[in-house]
Protein backbone atom coordinates (compact mmCIF):
# COMPACT_ATOMS: atom_id res chain seq x y z
CA UNK A 1 0.00 0.00 0.00
CA UNK A 2 1.28 3.40 -1.47
CA UNK A 3 1.25 5.88 1.39
CA UNK A 4 3.49 8.93 0.38
CA UNK A 5 5.05 9.75 -2.93
CA UNK A 6 7.89 12.07 -3.19
CA UNK A 7 9.60 12.76 -6.99
CA UNK A 8 12.06 15.38 -7.96
CA UNK A 9 13.47 15.90 -11.47
CA UNK A 10 10.76 13.65 -13.40
CA UNK A 11 8.62 14.84 -15.82
CA UNK A 12 6.81 18.00 -14.54
CA UNK A 13 6.90 16.68 -10.67
CA UNK A 14 9.59 18.89 -8.75
CA UNK A 15 9.62 19.07 -5.60
CA UNK A 16 6.38 16.80 -5.45
CA UNK A 17 4.92 15.38 -2.33
CA UNK A 18 1.43 13.33 -2.19
CA UNK A 19 0.42 11.45 0.77
CA UNK A 20 -2.70 8.20 -0.51
CA UNK A 21 -5.17 6.63 1.27
CA UNK A 22 -7.26 3.58 0.37
CA UNK A 23 -8.42 5.24 -2.33
CA UNK A 24 -7.58 8.90 -3.77
CA UNK A 25 -9.12 10.53 -6.49
CA UNK A 26 -6.46 12.92 -8.29
CA UNK A 27 -8.95 16.10 -10.11
CA UNK A 28 -7.63 18.75 -12.42
CA UNK A 29 -8.16 20.37 -15.99
CA UNK A 30 -6.35 18.35 -18.48
CA UNK A 31 -3.06 19.23 -19.28
CA UNK A 32 -1.43 19.76 -16.23
CA UNK A 33 0.05 16.36 -15.82
CA UNK A 34 -2.19 14.55 -13.77
CA UNK A 35 -0.99 11.57 -15.62
CA UNK A 36 2.50 11.95 -14.88
CA UNK A 37 2.10 10.96 -11.24
CA UNK A 38 0.78 7.37 -12.33
CA UNK A 39 3.79 7.74 -14.79
CA UNK A 40 6.36 7.64 -11.56
CA UNK A 41 4.46 4.78 -10.09
CA UNK A 42 4.37 2.80 -12.85
CA UNK A 43 8.06 3.49 -13.43
CA UNK A 44 8.74 2.66 -10.16
CA UNK A 45 7.24 -0.62 -10.05
CA UNK A 46 8.80 -1.58 -13.64
CA UNK A 47 12.61 -0.78 -11.85
CA UNK A 48 11.95 -2.79 -9.21
CA UNK A 49 11.54 -5.98 -12.03
CA UNK A 50 13.61 -5.12 -15.11
CA UNK A 51 16.92 -2.93 -16.33
CA UNK A 52 16.46 0.90 -15.97
CA UNK A 53 16.51 1.18 -19.75
CA UNK A 54 13.78 -0.93 -20.87
CA UNK A 55 11.55 -0.08 -17.79
CA UNK A 56 12.39 3.75 -19.45
CA UNK A 57 11.32 2.36 -22.80
CA UNK A 58 7.64 0.92 -21.45
CA UNK A 59 6.98 4.32 -19.56
CA UNK A 60 4.24 6.19 -21.44
CA UNK A 61 6.13 9.05 -23.78
CA UNK A 62 4.19 11.24 -26.45
CA UNK A 63 5.78 10.91 -29.43
CA UNK A 64 6.95 14.43 -29.56
CA UNK A 65 8.95 13.48 -26.21
CA UNK A 66 10.63 10.88 -28.45
CA UNK A 67 9.43 6.93 -27.20
CA UNK A 68 11.76 5.43 -25.16
CA UNK A 69 14.20 8.06 -24.68
CA UNK A 70 15.59 7.85 -20.73
CA UNK A 71 16.25 11.75 -21.19
CA UNK A 72 12.99 13.01 -21.83
CA UNK A 73 11.84 11.58 -18.00
CA UNK A 74 13.81 14.16 -17.05
CA UNK A 75 12.28 17.63 -15.87
CA UNK A 76 13.00 19.78 -19.23
CA UNK A 77 15.78 22.02 -18.76
CA UNK A 78 18.18 20.34 -16.38
CA UNK A 79 21.79 20.62 -16.85
CA UNK A 80 22.70 17.65 -15.00
CA UNK A 81 19.84 14.99 -15.37
CA UNK A 82 18.70 13.58 -12.13
CA UNK A 83 15.73 12.24 -10.16
CA UNK A 84 14.91 11.24 -7.15
CA UNK A 85 11.86 8.77 -5.96
CA UNK A 86 10.55 8.20 -2.88
CA UNK A 87 7.85 5.55 -1.61
CA UNK A 88 6.62 4.91 1.89
CA UNK A 89 4.54 1.91 1.60
CA UNK A 90 3.53 -0.94 3.79
CA UNK A 91 4.69 -4.20 2.35
CA UNK A 92 2.69 -7.62 2.38
CA UNK A 93 3.09 -9.82 5.53
CA UNK A 94 3.91 -12.61 3.88
CA UNK A 95 5.68 -13.47 0.12
CA UNK A 96 6.70 -16.14 -2.35
CA UNK A 97 10.06 -15.80 -3.54
CA UNK A 98 11.09 -17.07 -7.36
CA UNK A 99 11.98 -20.74 -5.92
CA UNK A 100 8.36 -21.03 -4.12
CA UNK A 101 9.94 -20.38 -0.51
CA UNK A 102 7.35 -18.29 1.72
CA UNK A 103 9.05 -15.78 3.89
CA UNK A 104 7.89 -13.21 6.78
CA UNK A 105 9.62 -9.32 6.03
CA UNK A 106 11.41 -8.17 9.76
CA UNK A 107 9.05 -4.99 9.80
CA UNK A 108 6.16 -4.20 7.31
CA UNK A 109 6.22 -0.51 7.34
CA UNK A 110 9.01 1.35 5.27
CA UNK A 111 10.40 3.86 3.23
CA UNK A 112 12.34 3.38 -0.18
CA UNK A 113 14.40 5.54 -1.89
CA UNK A 114 16.49 5.33 -5.67
CA UNK A 115 18.22 8.20 -7.25
CA UNK A 116 19.13 8.06 -10.71
CA UNK A 117 21.27 10.00 -13.10
CA UNK A 118 22.29 9.96 -16.78
CA UNK A 119 25.30 8.94 -17.89
CA UNK A 120 26.22 10.58 -21.13
CA UNK A 121 27.88 8.93 -23.96
CA UNK A 122 31.16 9.74 -24.99
CA UNK A 123 31.33 12.70 -26.98
CA UNK A 124 27.84 13.24 -26.76
CA UNK A 125 25.59 16.07 -25.04
CA UNK A 126 22.12 13.65 -26.09
CA UNK A 127 21.43 10.04 -25.40
CA UNK A 128 22.86 8.15 -22.07
CA UNK A 129 22.39 5.22 -20.26
CA UNK A 130 20.60 5.48 -17.30
CA UNK A 131 22.20 4.48 -14.02
CA UNK A 132 21.29 4.23 -9.76
CA UNK A 133 23.43 6.79 -7.86
CA UNK A 134 21.86 6.50 -4.87
CA UNK A 135 19.29 3.31 -3.03
CA UNK A 136 17.94 3.17 0.33
CA UNK A 137 15.73 1.49 2.34
CA UNK A 138 14.78 2.06 5.65
CA UNK A 139 12.32 0.87 8.56
CA UNK A 140 9.74 2.74 10.04
CA UNK A 141 8.81 1.14 13.49
CA UNK A 142 5.09 0.20 14.25
CA UNK A 143 5.13 2.70 17.43
CA UNK A 144 5.55 5.98 14.47
CA UNK A 145 2.81 4.12 12.63
CA UNK A 146 -0.21 7.07 13.38
CA UNK A 147 2.31 9.63 11.53
CA UNK A 148 2.26 7.77 8.18
CA UNK A 149 -1.34 6.75 8.14
CA UNK A 150 -2.82 9.91 8.74
CA UNK A 151 -6.37 8.73 7.26
CA UNK A 152 -9.12 7.34 8.98
CA UNK A 153 -9.01 3.64 10.07
CA UNK A 154 -9.36 1.73 12.99
CA UNK A 155 -6.29 1.08 14.61
CA UNK A 156 -7.34 -2.24 16.33
CA UNK A 157 -8.67 -3.94 13.00
CA UNK A 158 -6.90 -2.31 10.64
CA UNK A 159 -3.34 -0.83 10.95
CA UNK A 160 -2.10 -3.23 13.90
CA UNK A 161 -3.42 -5.70 11.12
CA UNK A 162 -0.96 -4.64 8.55
CA UNK A 163 1.80 -3.44 10.24
CA UNK A 164 4.32 -5.21 11.83
CA UNK A 165 7.75 -5.62 13.47
CA UNK A 166 10.52 -3.08 14.97
CA UNK A 167 13.79 -2.56 14.24
CA UNK A 168 16.69 -0.99 15.77
CA UNK A 169 19.46 -1.80 13.73
CA UNK A 170 20.29 0.56 10.65
CA UNK A 171 18.49 0.42 7.24
CA UNK A 172 17.66 -2.68 5.20
CA UNK A 173 19.77 -1.29 2.34
CA UNK A 174 21.91 2.14 2.24
CA UNK A 175 24.93 3.72 0.13
CA UNK A 176 27.84 4.72 0.79
CA UNK A 177 29.36 7.16 -1.56
CA UNK A 178 32.95 7.28 0.02
CA UNK A 179 33.42 3.65 -1.93
CA UNK A 180 30.88 4.13 -4.62
CA UNK A 181 28.91 1.02 -2.75
CA UNK A 182 25.25 -0.07 -2.20
CA UNK A 183 25.51 -2.18 0.99
CA UNK A 184 22.20 -5.21 1.75
CA UNK A 185 21.98 -5.58 5.53
CA UNK A 186 20.67 -8.67 7.01
CA UNK A 187 17.46 -9.04 8.55
CA UNK A 188 16.54 -9.85 12.02
CA UNK A 189 19.03 -10.13 14.95
CA UNK A 190 22.12 -9.48 12.92
CA UNK A 191 20.98 -5.88 13.11
CA UNK A 192 22.02 -4.85 9.81
CA UNK A 193 25.20 -6.20 9.66
CA UNK A 194 25.92 -6.37 5.84
CA UNK A 195 25.49 -9.17 3.90
CA UNK A 196 26.87 -8.06 0.01
CA UNK A 197 27.50 -4.93 -1.58
CA UNK A 198 27.20 -4.10 -5.49
CA UNK A 199 28.71 -1.11 -7.20
CA UNK A 200 26.54 2.52 -7.38
CA UNK A 201 26.47 3.63 -11.42
CA UNK A 202 24.69 0.33 -12.15
CA UNK A 203 22.09 -0.10 -14.84
CA UNK A 204 19.42 -1.50 -12.64
CA UNK A 205 18.33 -1.50 -8.74
CA UNK A 206 19.16 -2.96 -6.01
CA UNK A 207 15.45 -4.44 -5.08
CA UNK A 208 15.08 -6.27 -8.93
CA UNK A 209 17.87 -8.20 -8.19
CA UNK A 210 16.61 -9.37 -5.12
CA UNK A 211 14.58 -13.01 -5.39
CA UNK A 212 15.41 -15.20 -3.14
CA UNK A 213 14.21 -15.71 0.96
CA UNK A 214 17.59 -14.68 2.26
CA UNK A 215 16.61 -10.91 1.96
CA UNK A 216 12.60 -11.17 3.04
CA UNK A 217 12.31 -7.57 3.46
CA UNK A 218 13.85 -6.50 0.84
CA UNK A 219 11.66 -9.21 -1.36
CA UNK A 220 8.44 -8.07 0.52
CA UNK A 221 9.09 -4.41 -0.59
CA UNK A 222 10.07 -5.72 -4.63
CA UNK A 223 6.70 -7.47 -4.19
CA UNK A 224 4.48 -4.63 -2.98
CA UNK A 225 5.99 -2.39 -5.84
CA UNK A 226 5.79 -5.22 -8.73
CA UNK A 227 2.20 -5.73 -7.52
CA UNK A 228 1.54 -1.85 -8.13
CA UNK A 229 -0.61 -1.75 -11.72
CA UNK A 230 -2.17 0.30 -14.42
CA UNK A 231 -5.61 -0.16 -15.10
CA UNK A 232 -6.22 1.06 -19.15
CA UNK A 233 -9.01 -1.37 -20.41
CA UNK A 234 -8.90 -2.07 -23.62
CA UNK A 235 -12.53 -2.86 -25.21
CA UNK A 236 -10.67 -5.82 -27.67
CA UNK A 237 -9.23 -7.51 -24.95
CA UNK A 238 -12.37 -7.54 -22.70
CA UNK A 239 -14.09 -8.83 -25.61
CA UNK A 240 -11.71 -11.67 -26.47
CA UNK A 241 -12.39 -15.01 -25.30
CA UNK A 242 -9.73 -17.07 -22.97
CA UNK A 243 -8.19 -20.67 -23.84
CA UNK A 244 -8.17 -23.01 -21.13
CA UNK A 245 -4.26 -22.75 -20.71
CA UNK A 246 -4.47 -18.96 -20.61
CA UNK A 247 -4.12 -16.90 -16.93
CA UNK A 248 -7.12 -16.88 -14.93
CA UNK A 249 -5.86 -13.27 -13.52
CA UNK A 250 -7.58 -10.39 -15.24
CA UNK A 251 -4.53 -7.95 -17.37
CA UNK A 252 -4.26 -4.73 -16.79
CA UNK A 253 -5.77 -4.13 -20.19
CA UNK A 254 -9.41 -6.18 -19.08
CA UNK A 255 -7.75 -9.49 -20.72
CA UNK A 256 -8.43 -13.21 -19.72
CA UNK A 257 -11.77 -11.47 -18.24
CA UNK A 258 -13.82 -14.53 -18.86
CA UNK A 259 -11.21 -16.70 -17.32
CA UNK A 260 -10.80 -14.68 -14.13
CA UNK A 261 -14.71 -14.82 -13.54
CA UNK A 262 -14.68 -18.55 -14.34
CA UNK A 263 -11.87 -19.04 -11.53
CA UNK A 264 -13.49 -16.60 -8.77
CA UNK A 265 -16.97 -18.26 -9.44
CA UNK A 266 -15.62 -21.70 -8.65
CA UNK A 267 -13.80 -21.11 -5.87
CA UNK A 268 -15.81 -18.53 -4.23
CA UNK A 269 -19.48 -20.20 -5.27
CA UNK A 270 -19.01 -22.91 -2.85
CA UNK A 271 -19.63 -25.63 -5.85
CA UNK A 272 -22.48 -23.02 -7.07
CA UNK A 273 -21.33 -20.71 -9.56
CA UNK A 274 -24.60 -19.07 -9.43
CA UNK A 275 -24.19 -16.45 -7.01
CA UNK A 276 -20.88 -15.12 -7.99
CA UNK A 277 -22.42 -14.77 -11.97
CA UNK A 278 -25.91 -12.95 -9.75
CA UNK A 279 -23.64 -10.74 -7.77
CA UNK A 280 -21.64 -9.50 -10.97
CA UNK A 281 -24.86 -9.57 -13.00
CA UNK A 282 -27.47 -7.64 -10.57
CA UNK A 283 -23.92 -4.45 -10.29
CA UNK A 284 -24.40 -4.25 -14.71
CA UNK A 285 -28.41 -4.68 -14.53
CA UNK A 286 -28.43 -1.20 -11.90
CA UNK A 287 -26.87 1.09 -14.71
CA UNK A 288 -29.85 3.00 -16.53
CA UNK A 289 -29.99 1.79 -19.90
CA UNK A 290 -28.11 -1.72 -19.46
CA UNK A 291 -30.40 -4.52 -20.29
CA UNK A 292 -29.63 -7.75 -18.13
CA UNK A 293 -31.14 -9.94 -16.38
CA UNK A 294 -27.97 -12.54 -16.14
CA UNK A 295 -24.38 -13.96 -17.29
CA UNK A 296 -22.18 -16.82 -16.83
CA UNK A 297 -19.17 -18.22 -18.40
CA UNK A 298 -19.68 -20.67 -21.19
CA UNK A 299 -16.75 -23.66 -20.91
CA UNK A 300 -17.10 -24.93 -24.45
CA UNK A 301 -14.60 -28.24 -23.69
CA UNK A 302 -14.42 -29.11 -27.66
CA UNK A 303 -12.74 -25.61 -28.37
CA UNK A 304 -11.21 -25.22 -24.60
CA UNK A 305 -12.83 -21.98 -24.60
CA UNK A 306 -14.58 -19.90 -21.67
CA UNK A 307 -16.46 -17.23 -23.19
CA UNK A 308 -18.69 -14.31 -21.57
CA UNK A 309 -22.43 -14.61 -22.06
CA UNK A 310 -25.38 -12.46 -21.37
CA UNK A 311 -28.56 -12.96 -21.20
CA UNK A 312 -31.34 -9.86 -21.76
CA UNK A 313 -34.60 -9.33 -20.15
CA UNK A 314 -36.26 -11.61 -22.73
CA UNK A 315 -34.44 -14.75 -22.18
CA UNK A 316 -31.93 -14.37 -25.02
CA UNK A 317 -28.14 -15.18 -24.64
CA UNK A 318 -26.15 -12.75 -26.35
CA UNK A 319 -22.19 -12.76 -26.31
CA UNK A 320 -20.54 -10.47 -23.60
CA UNK A 321 -18.41 -8.50 -26.86
CA UNK A 322 -21.93 -7.14 -27.73
CA UNK A 323 -21.79 -4.88 -24.96
CA UNK A 324 -20.94 -1.28 -25.33
CA UNK A 325 -17.12 -0.64 -24.49
CA UNK A 326 -18.45 1.39 -21.21
CA UNK A 327 -20.63 -1.40 -19.82
CA UNK A 328 -17.45 -3.59 -20.70
CA UNK A 329 -15.44 -1.94 -18.58
CA UNK A 330 -17.89 -1.71 -15.68
CA UNK A 331 -18.47 -5.31 -15.98
CA UNK A 332 -15.19 -5.35 -15.91
CA UNK A 333 -14.08 -3.61 -12.60
CA UNK A 334 -17.59 -6.12 -11.09
CA UNK A 335 -15.29 -9.01 -11.68
CA UNK A 336 -12.26 -7.09 -10.15
CA UNK A 337 -14.33 -6.13 -7.06
CA UNK A 338 -15.12 -10.30 -6.85
CA UNK A 339 -11.46 -11.11 -7.00
CA UNK A 340 -9.36 -11.48 -3.55
CA UNK A 341 -6.65 -12.50 -5.47
CA UNK A 342 -6.08 -9.12 -7.19
CA UNK A 343 -4.41 -6.75 -3.87
CA UNK A 344 -1.93 -4.16 -4.27
CA UNK A 345 -2.35 -0.47 -5.85
CA UNK A 346 -4.41 0.05 -8.96
CA UNK A 347 -4.04 3.49 -11.15
CA UNK A 348 -6.71 3.81 -13.55
CA UNK A 349 -7.38 7.36 -16.07
CA UNK A 350 -10.63 8.68 -15.80
CA UNK A 351 -13.22 5.75 -14.91
CA UNK A 352 -15.96 7.53 -16.23
CA UNK A 353 -15.24 7.63 -19.70
CA UNK A 354 -17.86 5.59 -22.16
CA UNK A 355 -20.50 6.06 -18.73
CA UNK A 356 -23.29 7.83 -19.96
CA UNK A 357 -23.79 10.62 -17.38
CA UNK A 358 -26.76 8.79 -15.65
CA UNK A 359 -24.24 6.38 -14.49
CA UNK A 360 -21.54 8.66 -12.82
CA UNK A 361 -22.84 7.82 -9.21
CA UNK A 362 -22.55 4.19 -9.87
CA UNK A 363 -19.11 4.04 -11.32
CA UNK A 364 -17.81 6.60 -8.35
CA UNK A 365 -19.42 4.23 -6.04
CA UNK A 366 -17.93 1.08 -7.67
CA UNK A 367 -14.35 2.26 -7.86
CA UNK A 368 -14.37 3.66 -4.20
CA UNK A 369 -15.61 -0.08 -3.16
CA UNK A 370 -12.71 -1.26 -4.95
CA UNK A 371 -10.65 -0.06 -2.52
CA UNK A 372 -9.60 -1.73 1.11
CA UNK A 373 -11.81 -0.89 4.01
CA UNK A 374 -9.89 0.48 6.63
CA UNK A 375 -12.31 -0.14 9.00
CA UNK A 376 -12.32 -3.42 9.42
CA UNK A 377 -9.96 -6.20 9.20
CA UNK A 378 -8.09 -6.69 5.61
CA UNK A 379 -9.05 -10.56 4.52
CA UNK A 380 -10.62 -12.64 1.49
CA UNK A 381 -13.52 -10.62 1.77
CA UNK A 382 -11.83 -7.07 2.26
CA UNK A 383 -8.90 -7.58 0.03
CA UNK A 384 -5.95 -5.12 1.07
CA UNK A 385 -6.30 -3.23 -2.32
CA UNK A 386 -5.49 0.64 -2.61
CA UNK A 387 -6.99 2.63 -5.57
CA UNK A 388 -6.07 6.03 -7.05
CA UNK A 389 -8.13 7.45 -10.13
CA UNK A 390 -7.90 10.76 -11.75
CA UNK A 391 -10.31 12.56 -13.95
CA UNK A 392 -10.91 16.42 -15.07
CA UNK A 393 -15.13 15.84 -15.03
CA UNK A 394 -16.50 17.98 -12.90
CA UNK A 395 -19.67 15.71 -12.13
CA UNK A 396 -16.94 13.03 -11.15
CA UNK A 397 -15.16 15.51 -8.73
CA UNK A 398 -18.60 16.93 -7.37
CA UNK A 399 -19.39 13.34 -6.62
CA UNK A 400 -16.46 12.62 -4.44
CA UNK A 401 -15.58 12.99 -0.51
CA UNK A 402 -13.44 15.79 0.18
CA UNK A 403 -11.28 13.03 2.32
CA UNK A 404 -10.65 11.61 -1.63
CA UNK A 405 -9.85 14.47 -3.38
CA UNK A 406 -6.19 15.83 -4.12
CA UNK A 407 -6.97 19.27 -6.38
CA UNK A 408 -4.05 19.14 -9.23
CA UNK A 409 -2.95 22.46 -10.16
CA UNK A 410 0.41 23.89 -11.88
CA UNK A 411 2.62 26.31 -9.62
CA UNK A 412 5.95 28.13 -11.04
CA UNK A 413 9.15 26.26 -10.66
CA UNK A 414 12.14 28.98 -10.77
CA UNK A 415 15.33 26.39 -9.53
CA UNK A 416 18.30 26.10 -11.91
CA UNK A 417 17.92 29.57 -13.40
CA UNK A 418 14.66 27.99 -15.71
CA UNK A 419 11.25 28.79 -15.41
CA UNK A 420 8.65 26.34 -15.79
CA UNK A 421 5.60 24.69 -13.70
CA UNK A 422 5.29 21.79 -11.82
CA UNK A 423 2.63 19.65 -10.38
CA UNK A 424 1.03 20.11 -6.90
CA UNK A 425 -1.45 17.95 -5.34
CA UNK A 426 -3.20 19.80 -2.88
CA UNK A 427 -5.69 17.95 -0.35
CA UNK A 428 -8.75 19.56 1.01
CA UNK A 429 -8.71 21.80 3.70
CA UNK A 430 -10.17 20.64 6.92
CA UNK A 431 -9.70 16.63 5.76
CA UNK A 432 -6.90 14.23 6.93
CA UNK A 433 -4.45 15.40 4.33
CA UNK A 434 -4.45 19.19 5.66
CA UNK A 435 -1.26 19.90 7.74
CA UNK A 436 0.01 23.37 9.62
CA UNK A 437 2.34 24.52 6.62
CA UNK A 438 1.25 22.80 3.30
CA UNK A 439 -0.88 24.36 1.05
CA UNK A 440 -4.32 23.03 0.71
CA UNK A 441 -7.60 23.19 -1.23
CA UNK A 442 -10.74 24.85 -0.48
CA UNK A 443 -13.85 24.47 -1.50
CA UNK A 444 -13.72 28.40 -3.17
CA UNK A 445 -11.00 27.09 -5.41
CA UNK A 446 -13.16 24.49 -6.59
CA UNK A 447 -16.78 26.38 -7.07
CA UNK A 448 -15.01 27.26 -10.88
CA UNK A 449 -14.39 23.69 -11.56
CA UNK A 450 -17.63 22.33 -10.15
CA UNK A 451 -21.10 21.89 -12.79
CA UNK A 452 -23.94 19.75 -11.84
CA UNK A 453 -24.06 16.45 -12.95
CA UNK A 454 -26.96 15.62 -14.98
CA UNK A 455 -30.14 14.79 -13.09
CA UNK A 456 -28.39 15.20 -9.89
CA UNK A 457 -28.94 18.65 -7.45
CA UNK A 458 -25.25 19.22 -6.60
CA UNK A 459 -24.34 20.42 -3.10
CA UNK A 460 -20.96 21.14 -2.09
CA UNK A 461 -19.34 17.23 -1.04
CA UNK A 462 -18.73 16.86 2.44
CA UNK A 463 -14.95 16.79 3.99
CA UNK A 464 -14.25 14.12 5.74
Amino acid sequence: MLLRLEVDGFKNLSGFDAQFGPFTCIAGENGVGKSNVFDAIEFLSLISDMSLMEAAGRVRSSQEDGVGEPEHLFTIGSDDPRMRLAAEMIVPPRVTDDFGVHVEPAITLLRYEVELGLKRSTGTSRGGQLVVEREELRHINRGDAHKHLRFRHDVKKFRNAIVVGERRGGPFISTEPENDRITVHQDGGSRGRPRRQLPTRAGTTVVSTINSADDPTVLAVRREIQSWRRLALEPSALRAADRFVDPDVMGSDGRHLAAALHRIATALGGGDPEDVYARVANRVAGLAGVDIRSLRVDVDETRQLYSLIVCDADGRELPARSLSEGTLRYLALCVLLEDPRMTGLITMEEPENGIHPANLQQVVDLVRELAVDATIEPGPDNPLRQVIVNTHSPAVVALMDGGDLLYARLVPDDRAGRRREALRLLGMQDSWRAVEGVPVATRADLLPYLATPPGAQISLFPVT
